[in-house]
């Protein structure tokens, strides 16, 4: 019998999250991820015209409505219903010593926000930065559409804190993690723990070692290219 893992990834904006998940991607069996910023309402080739003009001024991209959730959900019942043929789909090839054990890893910054998701995952992830450093990560980075003056504090930055709030009075369980640790022990920490998780299922697929890739894909939104990396 197919054994399915679904694991979040979620977390504030330059947390580590896609670090993370491009890590683990490349360590665990027959491993897909899709991206929720694939799923941004208003890609480069869109008008943004799409992403509303919020009371706070600011055009509202860390909204849960800027993004296609119905359609991100979609995507996470096709490899549900068949994670084999998604996975070919994507160009996996799946492991011989692990056919039956697939894992699909989830990665966003309000993965934790749209309802219809929050049943599917076997382990959620959380990662956060003091406000200080997810600033400054934030000021470091390129975007296709340039953060305007003001964007973090007047928009960013609230609406992590009143999503993560809504995620905290709902009781989603989340195991928190310190985006500040170093990336290799961030990684060898989420590493262990799915481990574990997966032997916990009587299941013990080869985890891939330092130099050793394990069969993965990522899924590539019909949306197009997102127009924000958060």
């Amino acid at each position: 019998m197919d054994m399915k893992f679904v694991v979040g990834i979620g977390g504030v904006t330059n947390s580590g999250k896609t670090t993370l998940t491009n890590s683990l991607r490349k360590a665990l069996p027959n491993c897909c991820v899709i991206h929720q910023d694939d799923f941004f309402k208003a890609p480069l080739f869109q008008p943004q015209d799409q992403i509303a003009v919020g009371e706070d001024g600011f055009k509202q991209w860390d909204a849960l409505e800027a993004l296609d959730m119905e359609a991100m959900l979609g995507t996470v019942q096709a490899w549900l219903s068949s994670p084999q043929k998604f996975a070919r789909a994507h160009g996996v090839k799946l492991q011989p010593d692990a056919p039956d054990t697939h894992i699909l890893l989830l990665e966003g910054f309000l993965l934790y926000s749209y309802r219809p998701l929050l049943d599917v995952y076997s382990r959620s992830y959380f990662l956060t930065v003091p406000y200080e450093e997810c600033k400054w990560r934030r000021s470091t980075r390129s975007y296709p559409v340039p953060d305007p003056p003001g964007l973090f504090d007047g928009h960013v930055w609230p609406m992590y804190q009143k999503y993560k709030r809504e995620m905290e009075a709902s009781g989603v369980e989340v195991v928190q993690l310190d985006g500040t640790q170093p990336r290799d022990a961030l990684f060898l920490q989420v590493l262990g723990d799915i481990q574990n998780l997966l032997l916990n299922q009587d299941s013990s697929p080869r985890i891939a070692g330092p130099g050793q890739a394990a069969g993965h894909c990522v899924a590539v939104s019909p949306l197009g290219t997102s127009p924000r990396s958060v």
